[in-house]
């Protein structure tokens, strides 16, 4: 018997204020794999990221979004996270006020369980991922993304993948601001987080740098809220070599 896919999106259409902008996405991921949506400025990506985690300003016209067959399209944002959806956002908030630790701490156990964020398991996770990541114990002192580095931040949000361990992580363009080493260490944390384990993910970008690093199993181009190409990790090197001009819309 055929294994249900982690993620099932059929014929999806959604806009904002009467603006179509996605306009018949299919889309399946597995559990264990790694997906990338690449594509020009304006094609609809970071749309679909925001459709899939429920952002109140898009309305979906048309389609169905399944999470291990269950469908998300009628729960809130925060349900939608404590079903496993997970979105590492392209421009991360700043909480000042709120230290790092703290909001670790809240959110493990809002997500995962109140036994989670408790004691020593917690402690020995927390320290493992934030060694991963080459981030200092001082950090869980500082508060959320106030005065953080475009780098710290890209950090701070794999940091909390690896915590919360989603069913489904969805990255908005994780690797911006990132220098080459940046990139590495974050993609070694997705790799980590996602990798032989019932999750998956997607990710967004518009380069394939961290792709070169996470090595995706499939890469979907999407143009004009269309996906027009489909393929292997070669797929992201022709694009940087030839753009996306060779591409035609059917």
């Amino acid at each position: 018997m055929a294994t249900k896919p982690l993620l099932k999106i059929s014929g999806l259409r959604a806009g904002i204020d009467d603006t179509p902008i996605l306009k018949g996405i299919d889309l399946e991921i597995g559990q264990g794999e790694i997906h990338a949506i690449m594509g020009r400025n304006g094609s609809g990506k970071t749309t679909t990221a925001n459709v899939i985690m429920g952002h109140p300003d898009f309305e979906v016209e048309e389609g169905e979004v399944l999470l291990e067959g269950n469908s998300l399209l009628e729960l809130e944002a925060w349900e939608r996270a404590r079903e496993g959806v997970f979105l590492s956002f392209q421009y991360p908030q700043s909480v000042p006020g709120l230290q790092v630790g703290n909001f670790l701490r809240k959110s493990v156990s809002s997500i995962r369980g109140e036994d989670e964020a408790k004691g020593g398991g917690f402690r020995d996770s927390l320290k493992q991922a934030m060694e991963s990541l080459d981030i200092p114990r001082s950090f869980l002192s500082r508060y959320v993304n106030d005065g953080f580095s475009g780098g710290e931040k890209k950090r701070f949000e794999i940091l909390q993948l690896m915590l919360l361990k989603p069913k489904l992580a969805v990255l908005d363009e994780t690797d911006s601001g990132l220098d080459i080493d940046g990139i590495r260490t974050v993609a070694e944390g997705v790799n980590a987080a996602i990798r032989g384990t019932d999750s998956g993910a997607l990710i967004i970008t518009h380069y394939s740098r961290i792709l070169e690093h996470v090595m995706p199993d499939k890469i979907h181009v999407l143009m004009d809220g269309k996906i027009v190409a489909s393929g292997g990790p070669e797929l992201a090197t022709k694009l940087e070599e030839h753009g996306y001009e060779w591409l035609k819309e059917d």
